[in-house]
């Protein structure tokens, strides 16, 4: 898709993403900006008001170059500067998007373009629910849209640990067995243990709930007989490689790791610092290692 966007060729492009189902076309959709793809996208929309997909790409697109400004960090690192511009693309993201929605009010991957500029504009979890709603009355387990409203559930975004984990639970009960949404569990024990002080996360991982708790999404989704090759499934699979492996069950992560191949996803490796790569071999090698012993 990205080479058929560099090329100019948008036929290309929507005859890759309109063959997709929701969520494969939402998660294709939401990787489609790089540098130059903004000036694609609006001529696009200036030659075809009515494309979707141009809309949902310029708008996760133009998402992007606001939130690279931002940046990462936490609200009390950010300038004043920064969230200046930071808001000013989000604003005119919503834009192409609010639009869009008029236009093509049921796709999903629009709504959870809505989702990213929701949290950074700071519309309000009424709003932000509203917007989620719109999305799973499309498509009900769209990984991209529950990312991000996990996301919104964070204590960082003004949620709690209180409802974000039943919440990441109940999504996944909701899919079918085998199915992506379990890793939303391991996602929400993640940003939890990151959210700890250093000398408190691994006892918050080796917690016998939080064992539990990640054993039976497992086992409901990237351990499952029915897990496939959905859109996600290598996300999936390479963030319960990482959790294993965070807490030493190389018996659990071994499987994982065999699965991948020479695929992973960066995050959420990227926490471990230094060459990404370098920590998913090593990590791989000692789990194999561990399950041929």
């Amino acid at each position: 898709m990205r080479e058929r966007l560099v090329a100019g060729d948008w036929a290309g492009v929507r005859g890759v993403v309109d063959g997709l189902p929701p969520a494969g076309r939402t998660m294709v959709i939401r990787q489609g900006g790089f540098a130059d793809a903004e000036r694609v996208l609006r001529e696009v929309l200036d030659r075809d008001p009515d494309d979707g997909a141009a809309a949902a790409m310029l708008g996760f697109r133009l998402i992007d170059i606001g939130w690279a400004i931002r940046s990462d960090a936490r609200a009390q690192y950010v300038s004043s500067q920064q969230f200046s511009e930071f808001h000013d693309w989000l604003r005119q993201a919503e834009a192409v998007l609010i639009d869009g929605a008029a236009r093509n009010p049921g796709d999903p991957a629009i709504w959870a373009a809505r989702l990213v500029s929701a949290r950074g504009l700071e519309v309000g979890p009424a709003e932000t629910r509203r917007r989620f709603d719109k999305v799973t009355a499309l498509d009900p387990h769209n990984l991209t849209a529950q990312f991000q409203m996990l996301q919104q559930l964070c204590p960082k975004w003004g949620g709690t640990w209180e409802t974000l984990h039943p919440w990441s639970r109940e999504q996944m009960l909701a899919a079918p067995p085998g199915a992506v949404q379990g890793v939303l569990v391991a996602e929400a024990h993640i940003e939890h243990w990151a959210d700890l002080p250093a000398g408190t996360r691994t006892a918050y991982l080796h917690g016998g709930p939080v064992r539990t708790e990640l054993r039976e999404a497992a086992e409901r989704s990237v351990l499952h007989p029915d897990f496939g090759r959905d859109h996600g499934w290598v996300e999936a699979a390479s963030t319960f490689a990482f959790v294993f492996s965070l807490i030493g069950d190389r018996r659990s992560a071994a499987p994982l790791f065999a699965l991948l191949g020479d695929r992973a996803t960066e995050y959420p490796w990227t926490y471990l610092g230094g060459d990404v790569a370098e920590q998913v071999r090593n990590h791989r090698r000692r789990a194999l290692a561990g399950a041929s012993r």
